[in-house]
């Protein structure tokens, strides 16, 4: 008797904290059927929330490669962006653009004021490495300039980076990746040692800072030499094989303006006619930030509708169990009708209580994400929940509550309480 007058001082004046009580109270009291409630929307949420880590993982790995690369860096290549729309744009791409030379690179070189570095690099060559009977298998070889070094901000782990008097002469010195170093050399002498190319020998100069594994592919798996070397040792510059030009502008100089210098030169040295087609690409962080953001806008949509699709679910479960909890109430919440509830107040307790089941769910959905999200991160993709998105999963979980509980509470609050006092 004591319970239910203290029942019925709280829908007499009852407050927010004293409803909030009276939900977990309900809820707590039966643990098992919350729980297998509360199961959809934890499912859906982990999904949901996983799926959007992923996607801004992989923008904010993009973002931090641009901004290591530099801002105000791009690159000059045979192909552009949409060369690759369908079969007939590449076709035609192939046969309209040539392959870059180094005479284009000294044209540039010669004639540019807005450009502050440029150099070639050259690559897409795999080869088995030795060293003393030990074999590493599928190592990317690439060649570069000397001043790719400084475009690229390379981080030096110890040893150096090529000099000019190295590329000139094609000597045959190697800059390494952590895990070639690791692996043919466990001891850890390293610098001026040599590894073997194709039954080549080069001497190693430096080894780069680790940069670990990316989508699950190592970062440091790799063998840069010279671009003159590579040139006269890896069966020249063409084909797959052909260099492209990394460039970044002036201090003070918009990289655009950079960029369509950079341009009028390659159309002069290539004369292009006024209105003919580019026969070149040029590639700019913009472009590449705008290509995956169309890509992870456009791909992102479609996967987490599936997720959604298990929230929306969840949200059913939630307003068929709050529905059950009316019938099995019904004469409770005549009783409280009776001693003076009113009809906001029965609103107000399952609206509470289907909020508080929902944000529950949700936050059990985000904390596995999270979980799952660090582990994905250690062994294969970067993942990245940012603190807006949890706020907004959190508020969404909760408004989603409120929504599938307002019909089993509008059900509750219109109950006549004379007809409620007689149900069984």
């Amino acid at each position: 008797m004591r319970i239910l007058l203290r029942t019925d001082r709280l829908f007499l004046g009852m407050d927010y904290a004293e409803t909030l009580r009276l939900a977990l109270s309900q809820i707590w009291a039966h643990r098992l059927r919350s729980f297998l409630t509360l199961l959809g929307m934890i499912i859906g949420m982990t999904a949901f929330m996983l799926v959007l880590s992923l996607l801004q993982g992989f923008k904010a790995y993009v973002d931090e490669k641009i901004a290591g690369i530099g801002s105000n860096a791009f690159n000059v290549q045979r192909f552009n962006f949409e060369d690759f729309k369908d079969t007939d744009t590449i076709a035609a791409a192939q046969r309209r653009n040539k392959e870059l030379s180094f005479d284009e690179l000294d044209f540039i070189r010669a004639n540019a004021r807005l450009v502050d570095k440029i150099g070639a690099r050259a690559g897409n060559t795999s080869r088995d490495i030795r060293k003393n009977g030990e074999t590493l298998t599928g190592v990317g070889i690439t060649g570069v300039e000397p001043v790719i070094g400084q475009i690229d901000n390379v981080e030096i782990d110890y040893g150096r980076y090529f000099t000019e008097a190295e590329n000139d002469n094609s000597m045959r010195v190697a800059f390494i990746g952590t895990d070639v170093a690791k692996n043919l050399f466990p001891g850890g002498d390293v610098l001026g040692n040599e590894l073997t190319i194709s039954g080549i020998p080069y001497r190693i100069i430096g080894v780069r800072v680790a940069k670990g594994s990316v989508f699950g592919q190592p970062q440091d798996n790799f063998v840069q030499v010279p671009i003159k070397t590579f040139s006269a040792n890896f069966g020249g510059l063409r084909f797959q094989r052909a260099p492209s030009f990394t460039a970044t502008a002036k201090a003070g100089v918009k990289m655009d303006d950079a960029v369509d210098e950079v341009r009028s030169l390659m159309r002069i040295k290539r004369k292009l006619e006024f209105g003919e087609k580019d026969n070149f690409g040029i590639v700019t962080p913009d472009a590449i930030s705008g290509l995956i953001g169309s890509f992870t806008s456009t791909f992102g949509t479609v996967i987490l509708f599936v997720p959604g699709i298990a929230l929306f679910v969840g949200a059913i479960v939630i307003m068929n169990i709050m529905l059950v909890a009316v019938t099995e109430r019904t004469k409770e919440i005549g009783i409280r009708k009776s001693l003076g509830a009113r009809q906001g107040d029965i609103l107000r307790q399952f609206l509470f209580e289907s909020a508080l089941l929902s944000a529950i769910g949700g936050s059990v959905g985000l904390i596995l994400a999270y979980g799952l999200g660090v582990i994905i991160s250690k062994i294969a993709i970067p993942t990245v929940i940012p603190w807006w998105a949890a706020v907004i999963a959190i508020s969404v979980s909760a408004a989603v509550g409120i929504l599938a509980g307002l019909f089993p509470a509008w059900k509750a609050a219109r109950l006549d309480p004379i007809e409620a006092l007689r149900a069984d």
